[in-house]
């Protein structure tokens, strides 16, 4: 990719025997079975001129076919008007696979092409609009754009289509270099070791999409989402409203029915906008995700220990009974809230360890229940009562 670089080197050039008045481009022809038989019977005709026979007599007949040929030709044209049509073989909308190199060096036209291109799979040209068949995109880049540079900011709607990023590193370990150096030197380097054909691949792409994705999976996601733009990580509403392709891959790798919480962990190369971003976002997948029962009873237990501060602060201020009553009320509001969220969790847990969390929690709110009852004069009662009072 370059500036220099057209959009006819990517998706094809203009066919120009489809310009010409009563002219038929070979493209049309070749979908014709009547025409296709004819020029077969007429290339048949050809090879037989080396042979012996009448030369004459064969001359006449593959005169005569040509005209047939043409015939059907001019016939063809005239029932089918004439209009611009793009050679698109060895391009992008009769690929698979598609590799972009050095793809944020190219100008904007191509990058305005290509949004389509990746998000929808599909490309506009002459008027129509086709679907591409490619199943990946892959690309390569020496730089990262700056999007804070105007003249860069172009660029970040392309390069948030582009779902897993991986940074290539110099190698840092001796053993790993020494070893791909003396690879390298018997050129033994890129040697295939294992194929799968397309069909295979299709295969693959149809039992991934039956792969479950649960609810719960999905309040995950936006548990990262939220906490991600909480820690100043940028991540689109389109990534996460696209993440589950990747965590279905995964889960069916692993051999899972159903999307699992640590399968989720596939996103540490998804969800970050920077090369910077990536400690954070692998902070937040292995907190969330590897013990994500943990993660949701301890930010439960933190609201727990905010309304208890609140609780304190009016308590210690109150002129009149009557405002540490008001206090406790809503404590006591939050609290029934923050007991129904436990009680969810407890209904989920799949472990005796996550059963364990969830009573810790639960323990730890009335605890808090308790002390303030008590310190506000009134009778402790268990949340269980108090919610079914509700």
């Amino acid at each position: 990719m370059s500036k220099q670089a057209d959009e006819e080197q990517l998706f094809g050039r203009i066919d120009l025997s489809s310009l010409i008045p009563g002219s038929v481009p070979e493209a049309a022809l070749a979908n014709d079975p009547v025409y296709e038989n004819l020029k077969a019977e007429l290339d048949a005709q050809m090879c037989q001129l080396s042979g012996n026979g009448d030369a004459d007599a064969a001359y006449d007949l593959l005169r005569r076919n040509t005209e047939k040929l043409n015939a059907y030709r001019a016939a063809f044209a005239a029932l089918h008007p004439s209009e611009p049509t793009v050679q698109t073989a060895g391009k992008i909308p009769e690929a698979d696979i598609v590799f972009l190199d050095e793809i944020f060096k190219a100008n904007d036209g191509i990058l305005n092409s290509l949004l389509a291109a990746l998000n929808e799979r599909r490309y506009t040209n002459e008027g129509h609009t086709y679907d591409i068949p490619v199943i990946s995109f892959f690309t390569a880049s020496n730089e990262i754009p700056n999007f804070a540079d105007p003249q860069e900011k172009s660029l970040e709607a392309l390069y948030d289509r582009l779902q897993i990023k991986v940074v290539t590193a110099d190698i840092e370990d001796r053993g790993n270099r020494l070893a791909l150096l003396r690879k390298k030197q018997s050129g033994s380097t890129g040697v295939i070791q294992a194929t799968i054909t397309l069909d295979e691949l299709i295969a693959m792409q149809q039992e991934v999409k039956a792969v479950e994705v649960p609810d719960s999976i999905n309040e995950l996601a936006d548990d990262i989402l939220c906490e991600l733009r909480r820690g100043g990580v940028t991540v689109s509403d389109r990534k996460y409203l696209n993440y589950a392709p990747l965590a279905q891959a995964k889960a069916w790798l692993e051999g899972h029915g159903k999307v699992q919480t640590q399968d989720m962990l596939v996103l540490r190369n998804y969800l970050w906008q920077k090369p910077g971003d990536r400690a954070a976002v692998d902070a937040v997948l292995n907190r969330l995700c590897v013990n994500p029962m943990q993660a949701k009873a301890e930010e439960l237990a933190r609201m727990a220990l905010d309304a208890e501060k609140d609780f304190d602060d009016a308590r210690a201020s109150a002129e009149t009974p009557g405002t540490t009553n008001k206090a406790l009320i809503k404590l006591r509001a939050e609290l029934i809230r923050l007991y129904r969220a436990q009680q969810e969790l407890t209904a989920g847990a799949q472990s005796d360890s996550e059963t364990a969390i969830t009573a810790s929690l639960l323990d730890g709110l009335e605890q808090i229940s308790r002390k303030a009852h008590e310190a506000a004069g009134f009778t402790y009662a268990p949340l269980a009562q108090l919610e079914a009072l509700q």
